[in-house]
């Protein structure tokens, strides 16, 4: 049996891991085979070009998340600070990683409460849905809720991370009737997360069913966590059984598609891979409401909270860019651009 590292030291080797080796999926996103179509005469003022939105009742400065990523420890802690400073600048949303670390060890609750700098921003908090089959359940997700003061709920899905790590958690059975018993009796909303191998149609329609406020697809074609778990393997067998799914999954574009065409009324938050705020143009002319980004940001916050800030006014700035030379006002105007595809 392999020794199962504790938490707070798997926290760790992820940050270590995602900022020093490449753990790209094989796969890409699909957007690279998505265009908008220019136009010339575009009739619009590029500073009046709105990328303004609302989501669950808060009003964003433009349709970004800074995706997921860390918590539970001191080096976690500063990262998400950076990031949760730099948010609240632009205007944008941000999720924090599992909670778990701080729910079973409280003194690290500390690196995830961020709206002492961040009192204004969209925020999520962060359990994994499988843990609902290892003794969690409705406490938990208030407690998580509550320890950050957060907007809403992600309950990620990483079933293939947890298969592929020693001493994951398996047992995925009749999780569905707990997610929604979570649905239906949370406070805030609850959005249902991939980690990075997307949704199919099947998981978005028994996801939808479950009651769930919103999907984030989390598509293949960004960060793989099974390379990641790789890299972090105690031993020969579970390195080549992680590097074996290294082109795994569903990528993003299409992912988003089929949530669209499965639960169409659900709010799809698209995520995986997206390298910038032409992708997430690109995502939102797909249906999607917000456009999610993690490895970029975790790299600019590992430097200082001002090189997130200039990576996030970047990031807004493609997305205005985007709009304009493709003739869209608005959002609501570029969610209903005609795309071409390669």
């Amino acid at each position: 049996m392999s020794k199962v590292a504790p938490i707070t030291t798997r926290k760790n080797d992820h940050i270590k891991i995602n900022l020093e080796q490449d753990v790209r999926s094989s796969l890409t996103t699909g957007l690279e085979k998505i265009h908008f179509i220019h136009q010339a005469l575009p009739e619009l003022d590029l500073d009046e070009v709105d990328t303004r939105l609302t989501v669950f009742g808060k009003e964003l400065n433009a349709p970004v998340l800074v995706s997921s990523m860390t918590g539970g420890t001191a080096d976690a802690g500063v990262i998400n600070y950076r990031l949760a400073e730099a948010a609240q600048e632009c205007g944008f949303a941000m999720g924090v990683g599992s909670q778990r670390a701080a729910i079973e060890h409280p003194e690290q609750a500390g690196s995830f409460q961020v709206r002492k700098v961040a009192p204004g921003i969209l925020l999520f908090a962060n359990l994994g849905a499988v843990q609902l089959n290892y003794r969690y359940g409705l406490d938990e997700c208030i407690r998580a809720v509550e320890m950050i003061e957060a907007d809403g709920l992600y309950l990620h899905l990483n079933p293939l991370q947890e298969a592929v790590q020693a001493g994951g958690d398996t047992n995925w059975k009749n999780l569905a009737g707990k997610i929604e018993a979570v649905c239906k009796a949370l406070p805030v909303p609850v959005i249902a997360k991939e980690v990075g191998w997307g949704i199919s149609a099947q998981s978005a329609k028994r996801l939808a069913d479950c009651g769930v406020a919103a999907i984030d697809v989390a598509g293949a074609g960004g960060t793989s966590w099974s390379q990641v778990e790789m890299h972090r393997a105690p031993d020969e067998f579970l390195r080549n059984l992680a590097a074996s799914f290294v082109g795994w999954g569903i990528p993003t574009a299409e992912s988003i598609l089929n949530v669209k065409t499965a639960a169409p009324d659900l709010p799809i938050f698209a995520s995986g891979g997206l390298r910038d705020g032409l992708d997430i143009a690109k995502c939102l002319a797909l249906g999607a409401r917000l456009g999610g980004m993690a490895g970029q940001f975790l790299k600019a916050a590992a430097i200082s909270t001002e090189e997130t800030v200039q990576l996030m006014q970047l990031t807004r700035r493609q997305l205005q860019v985007s709009m304009f030379s493709a003739g869209a006002g608005d959002i609501n105007a570029l969610r209903l651009l005609e795309l071409k595809y390669s």
